[in-house]
């Protein structure tokens, strides 16, 4: 009996397998492809446990579950051969809402997620760039993070309880314990307690290979996060849970503390004709503590100069003409080929609009020395255009580049700020020799060394696709003797679980793996993925077109 019909008798919600929707599903927005058995969109959390139940003990070799919500995955985490988990259709609701805290199904998307929140005065301060498009689900499976999380730190600061299925089909609850509630869990002697004991065992009996392990980075998204599950007093799951695209357990509900966003801010652009002086002047404004520090390249601002009636139209505190008008100095600039090498956005806020403008007024002053060109933007109307080149500029690249596809293998390195004036030009002389073969931007979170790189490449042509394993090769080497991450929110999916190895050495890697052995014995979790991915599989399933 074909696995679609087994599947429908026990499953509540929908399952799914025409050719069309199988093609749709094969694909996220990663550089791979594979195509899919069946797609199940399950009714409620008892369609999950009952779908692994049957995983478990179907007699067929191979079957295994990849969870899929809104498809933004940029490593291929969620993609797969057997069965496709699409939660964003049914799981999908905020459960409860608090004056400090909401809990939320995981398919839910962040925008609609955001949008009620706020109504409560309340904000969820790690979103990523695509914010308008992802699921408070994949966000928490991803690791992902986004501008404010210089200030706020990353997601596993806010996530207090997530609700998990594991490999038993049972539905356990992880969040932070103290050493007596752990002791208690693993006294059980039961599945759960068996977990709880053996990751214990292994963080403990590996305490100072994993502690040196650890990226000098503000943010990592690679691998398994075992640096935050045990301190010493408190025992927590739910922090390997969160980055483990999906491959420990699956994710049915979560419960995030919120906080209250600034009321006011006051952005200050810096325009730097030269990388001399970037990691002084990252450094100096840092201590007057911006709550984002983002940048862009001379590319990024040609290319918004290039098409600049096209980005008028994502403007929303002016018209398109005074939009226009206001992109004339940087199209000047581009005609005259005198646009800076990087801009970096030094975002200040107050709940004391008079508090924003000193920070930023302050930092400007402290940057008098340099002799670098830096304004201070006090309105919304003022600061959009900075904020639109800096976000709406892939898009751009995307719709101007026909016929190239966007690539994202080199697309989430991080290092540490003070190593930038080194680290940059270097990077620039390891990829310059492939500029024949893509195009591309940099931009990203410069105020703790997170770059965003994704070229576009005509990948029908062998001779493109062949650059990717080897360029990725060159560029990590570097961000490694760094001692930076291949990754700061992206994850490692298809495309960088490979490296891990590199990264971390044999030891670290293997005490990986042991996490995957432990938490999914059957490895029928998102199979290929992280500590489960190889060269040869990963390359294999990469798109030709």
């Amino acid at each position: 009996m074909p696995l679609k019909d087994d599947l429908q008798k026990i499953i509540k919600g929908e399952v799914v397998s025409d050719g069309e929707t199988l093609t749709r599903y094969s694909r996220d927005a990663s550089i791979f492809e594979i195509k899919p058995e069946v797609i199940v969109f399950p009714k409620n959390a008892g369609d999950i446990q009952t779908l692994v139940n049957f995983v478990n003990r179907h007699p067929r070799d191979n079957l295994s579950i990849t969870v899929h919500s809104a498809g933004t995955d940029m490593t291929g985490g969620a993609i797969g051969e057997s069965i496709i988990l699409d939660v964003s259709k049914k799981l999908n609701q905020l459960i409860a809402l608090s004056e400090d805290s909401a809990i939320v199904q995981p398919g839910m998307l962040y925008k609609d997620f955001e949008a009620q929140t706020l109504q409560k005065g309340l904000i969820l301060p790690t979103y990523p760039a695509s914010r308008e498009i992802c699921t408070v689900g994949g966000m928490v499976a991803t690791n992902a993070g986004g501008e404010l999380e210089l200030t706020y730190g990353p997601i596993n600061k806010y996530l207090t309880e997530v609700k998990v299925i594991l490999t038993d089909g049972d539905e356990y609850i992880f969040k932070s314990l103290n050493s007596k509630e752990l002791d208690a869990k693993i006294a059980q002697q039961d599945s759960e307690g068996k977990i709880y004991e053996e990751i214990f065992d292994l963080i403990k009996n590996n305490e100072k290979v994993i502690k040196l392990a650890k990226p000098q980075t503000s943010k990592n998204s690679t691998g398994f996060n075992l640096w935050d599950v045990w301190d010493g007093e408190n025992f927590d799951l739910s922090k390997l849970i969160i980055g483990s695209q999906g491959t420990l357990g699956i994710i049915t509900e979560i419960k995030f503390k919120l906080i209250k966003p600034k009321q006011h801010q006051v952005l200050m652009v810096i325009s730097l004709p030269d990388l001399l002086q970037l990691d002084a002047v990252v450094k100096t404004v840092l201590e007057y503590k911006p709550e984002a520090f983002e940048c862009f390249d001379d590319q990024t601002l040609k290319l918004a100069t290039d098409h600049t009636w096209d980005l008028t139209k994502n403007f929303k505190h002016s018209n398109r003409i005074s939009a226009y008008l206001d992109l004339l100095p940087e199209k000047i600039q581009n005609k005259q080929n005198r646009l800076p090498n990087l801009v970096l956005l030094a975002n200040f806020t107050s709940d004391e609009k008079d508090e924003a403008l000193q920070k930023a007024q302050t930092a400007m002053d402290a940057l008098k020395s340099f002799n670098l060109k830096a304004e201070i933007k006090r309105s919304d109307k003022d600061q959009e255009k900075y904020w639109l080149i800096r976000h709406k500029s892939f898009g751009l690249l995307m719709k101007y580049s026909k016929g190239l596809k966007a690539s994202s293998f080199i697309d989430d390195i991080i290092v540490q700020p003070e190593y930038l004036h080194q680290f940059l030009p270097k990077l620039n002389e390891i990829i310059a020799p492939y500029k024949d073969k893509m195009v591309y931007t940099l931009a990203g979170h410069i105020g703790d060394g997170n770059f965003h790189i994704i070229p576009l490449m005509d990948l029908t042509k062998k001779d493109v696709r062949a650059v990717i394993p080897e360029l990725m090769e060159k560029v990590f080497k570097l961000v490694f003797e760094y001692k930076g991450s291949m990754s700061a929110e992206h994850n490692d999916g298809l495309i960088r679980g490979p490296y891990l190895p590199q990264m971390y050495g044999r030891d670290v890697y293997e005490i990986f793996k042991k996490v995957k052995e432990i938490f999914d014995p059957k490895n029928i979790f998102n199979p290929h993925k992280k500590v489960d991915a190889t060269f040869e599989y990963s390359l294999s399933h990469m798109i030709k077109g």
